[in-house]
């Protein structure tokens, strides 16, 4: 069942800029690209949004999936888009990855809505290889979770880190 929510012009602006990467982009350029956003309803729940403050860029310190975790609500649903680099035995790669968020603990309402519009997000992003619903931090929290879902078993490293550790 569609919502009849509609995507907010700059969600996909920001889909396209992270899904196009410039080969030959400065090393400041590579810094100011975002490696995760999440995106929100609108208050009057009419429109998919950006949520705001919620992205982390390339260049930001520390561990970019510790960060990403930690960024989403824990009581409430958002969708994200991230932009995952990792190593297989043969090659290193990098993905876009849609996540639709739906905690456990979120409101009845806001699960239904967030999932009857997740379509309509989806629609408009074009090529995505991965997409994965995650229903809680123990789902996510382990960067294994997310390696299985982008390679498998091939996957050796994720932002860097091995998997075995």
């Amino acid at each position: 069942m569609a919502s009849g929510v509609t995507v907010q012009e700059d969600v996909l602006t920001v889909f396209n800029e992270m899904k196009v990467r410039k080969a030959q982009a400065n090393e400041e350029e590579r810094r100011k690209r975002k490696k995760a956003v999440l995106f929100c309803l609108s208050e009057d729940n009419k429109q998919i949004i950006i949520e705001e403050g919620r992205e982390i860029l390339q260049g930001d310190a520390g561990d970019p999936y510790l960060e990403f975790v930690k960024m989403l609500p824990p009581s409430d649903c958002r969708y994200a888009l991230y932009d995952a680099t990792y190593e297989t035995c043969e090659t290193k790669k990098e993905d876009l990855v849609f996540l639709f968020w739906a905690p456990e603990n979120a409101p009845l309402k806001s699960k239904m809505i967030y999932a009857s519009s997740k379509d309509a997000i989806k629609k408009k992003f074009t090529g995505i290889k991965h997409e994965w619903q995650v229903n809680g931090l123990e789902d996510i929290k382990d960067r294994k979770t997310l390696a299985e879902k982008l390679g498998g078993s091939s996957v050796v490293t994720l932002e860097g880190k091995p998997l075995n550790d």
